[in-house]
This record gives C-alpha cells, structure tokens and sequence, in this order.
C-alpha cells in the first residue's frame, strides 16, 4: 500500500562540523556536534528526534550510546549501520521508509570519524591499521594477531595487495588494460574536481592544478598517483529525515528523497568476475531513477562517490552517462566535467578536494544543490540530483535520487 502524500520523505536539515585535520576530539565527538547542527538547521528540537541511525568511520566511537549522551528518549527507531562508502545511501533509504510506514517521524542518520593525529600522515594511520593497532588511541594495547590466513586471502595479503589502495589499483589497471583508459583520463577527473573546490569555501584544496600536476605527483599504488585518492579529514556529518507534511513548516527548502536503490555483488575475485570493469552502479542506478520517474538525462546534478578518480569513471559508465568502456574518453572530453561543462559532476570538490566523510561527503554536496545554497559553485538547474556511494572493494552500492519537489 502506497504512503500517503504527506508521508513522503524529505531531508530536511543538514549538520557539517568543521573538517580536516582537527585535533583534540574523538570521533563521537563530531557526530554529537553534527547531529545538533543538522537539527538546529531543520528547525527543530532534539526532543523532536524519535530515530537515529549511526555509522563508524575507521577511529570507532559512534553507535548507539549516542542516544545516551544526547539524552534522546523513546526512541522508536535505532540502530548501527555499516556498508562503508555505501553506508550514508543505505541510512537516508531506511530512514525514508521509516517516516513512509511511519515507524518515525523524524529520523537523524550520522556519520563520523577521527582517524588523523598530530605528527602523522594518512597513509601511516590506515597502515597501522592493518597491522592491527589502534590508530587514535596509542596508549591503549594492540589488537591480538589475527589468525594466518590461507587461500585467497593469503595469497593477496602475501603478494602485497593490502589495503584499498592497491587492491583498487588493480580495478583500475584491469579497467584500463580492457578498455585502453589512461592515467590521463583520471587526471581530467582530479583537474576537474579541484576546479569546482575552488568555489567551495569549505574544501581542504583548492589552489588549482593541472594535467602536469597529477603526472608529477607521487605514486602511491601503480596506476594511481597521489591525486588519484581522496583525502583523508577529521569530522562528522549529520541529515535530518522525515515527513513532507513535516518539512512544510521548517526551516529549509525540503530536499524531496525520491528513488533509492542498493546492490551488493558478492563476488570479489571470484573466478570470471568482472572486478574492475562493473560495479553495483549499474543495478542500483537504473532501479533508483525508475523509482523517481525520471530518466538519466534528467539528472541536473551528479554527486558520484570518488574515493578514487577510477571509481568516478568506472561509475560514470555503469549509470550510464557513457557506453561501457568510453569513460576515458568522456571525462577527458572538452572539460564536460567542470565548472561550464556539459555534467554538473562532483561540484563542491568531492573526497578528491573538498572533504572525506565516505558516502556523506556526495550526500551533503547534492542536498546543498537541490536546496540552492551553492555560493559561487551553485548550477542553474538544480532540480534532480543523483547520488552514489561504493563501500568496500566495489563490493558495496547505494543509489540516492533527490530532488526539489516530489517523483
């Protein structure tokens, strides 16, 4: 049975602390802040709050005892949430059910994280990570070993292939040694993408950089470069759901949530897979869009999750804004991905320039679109926004279709 029309869900505030390399806080911390600014944002009480969905960066420390520490009451919804990069997708899509059946009424999801210490870069935080240290809280003892691990696992941990960074790293060589992509067509990304951060006053980058900048930068795993990944920031993000009926006397334009859908492939390194070549995108997309009946050229804003500048390209073409196997060209064409091109693609920066708070970082830059409070980055035609986000190994895939009024 068909919500009601009142019940259709809306983001209706939206709470962003201040991100980067902030020191001295925890990351529960900056989901405590985020969450009272995004209700303050909407117009609204704490005690107005009756759902609350939660999701761990790599530091720990937010999940249900934030109900506690806010002093939030009968919650009628609650819980922990974890798809990694897919994560803020998969909490807007359920807290959008929620206020449909009306298990809630008004439903905060929140994501935070404080991986980054003085005196210590990124990279070394998410490798002591893997050597099962704890990378916020030195004083506190390591992890037991974990057990040795046999088969495949053992195979790629042996071999070298450790960590997001190189296992993407074959995606990306995979996509190119198929389809002739170049490190070239990534560098148009990143170039593009900086572009547009520097008209967001809140990204971490944005002195300009060019095609030459990105080939000179360091490699970090071959084919990437250091400009090929995202950044690695300090923070929280927080967005209020809830009911249109709701929304009608709060303070923001409503950002009307209209399709949404998830994939999960479950088969990574599987014999025969197409690991590197397609993506959750390209079930997840097609199904989000039916949804909010619309097409893809009616997409006036695209907000696509960029851990990496292969996972833009590579999700490009499942959505289908090019044919399989053509990204390269597409993003290296013409500049149709910056500032005046043809794709309002990535428009605050992205995790590559702005900030990296996993699926929150698209989310928060497509709800400041549709809502028209873009600044000087602002597109003239805001009025449907896709957004994406890949968790795990392209193992993860949510789908987010919002717009400024109702599908």
């Amino acid at each position: 049975m068909a919500a009601p029309k009142s019940r259709r869900p809306v983001i209706a505030g939206l709470g962003m602390t201040e991100m980067g390399a902030i020191y001295g806080r925890n990351a529960a911390s900056f989901a405590r802040e985020a969450i009272r600014l995004a209700v303050a944002d909407a117009g609204l009480q704490l005690g107005d709050v009756d759902g609350l969905l939660t999701s761990n960066g790599t530091s720990g420390g937010v999940g249900l005892g934030l109900q506690r520490e806010l002093g939030l009451r009968d919650l009628r919804l609650l819980s922990e949430m974890q798809g990694y990069g897919s994560t803020a997708g998969s909490m807007v899509q359920f807290a959008s059910m929620a206020v449909q059946s009306g298990m809630a009424e008004v439903v905060v999801c929140v994501f935070a994280d404080a991986p980054l210490r003085p005196g210590r870069s990124a990279g070394d935080v998410y490798g002591a990570r893997r050597r099962n240290a704890n990378p916020v809280a030195p004083d506190r003892p390591a992890e037991p070993p974990k057990p040795t691990l046999h088969g495949w696992s053992g195979l790629t941990i042996s071999a070298g292939a450790i960590g997001a960074n190189t296992l993407y790293a074959l995606a990306a060589r995979r996509h190119m040694n198929r389809f002739g992509t170049t490190s070239e067509d990534f560098g148009a990304i990143a170039v593009a993408q900086r572009a547009w951060a520097a008209m967001n006053p809140a990204a971490a980058k944005r002195d300009p950089i060019t095609l030459e900048d990105h080939k000179s930068s360091r490699v970090i795993a071959d084919p990437f470069r250091l400009l090929d990944c995202c950044l690695v920031s300090n923070g929280g993000v927080a967005v209020v759901v809830t009911t249109e009926a709701r929304a009608a006397d709060l303070c923001q334009p409503p950002v009307h949530v209209n399709g949404w859908a998830q994939c999960h492939p479950g088969r990574l390194f599987e014999h025969d897979e197409e690991f590197g070549l397609v993506t959750g995108a390209a079930l997840s997309g097609p199904q989000a869009l039916s949804m909010a009946c619309v097409k893809l050229d009616d997409v006036d804003v695209a907000q696509i999750y960029d851990c990496y500048t292969y996972t833009v390209l590579v999700s490009l073409e499942d959505y289908g804004f090019c044919a399989k196997g053509e990204g390269g060209a597409f993003v290296s064409t013409g500049g149709q991905i910056g500032p005046g091109g043809r794709l309002k693609l990535n428009t605050g920066g992205g995790q590559l320039s702005s900030f990296y708070m996993w699926g929150f970082t698209p989310l928060t830059e497509a709800i400041i679109q549709v809502r028209g409070q873009g600044g000087e980055r602002q597109v003239e035609r805001h009025d449907v926004a896709l957004v994406s986000g890949n968790g795990g190994i392209l193992d993860h895939h949510a789908t987010l279709v919002l717009g400024t009024g109702p599908a």
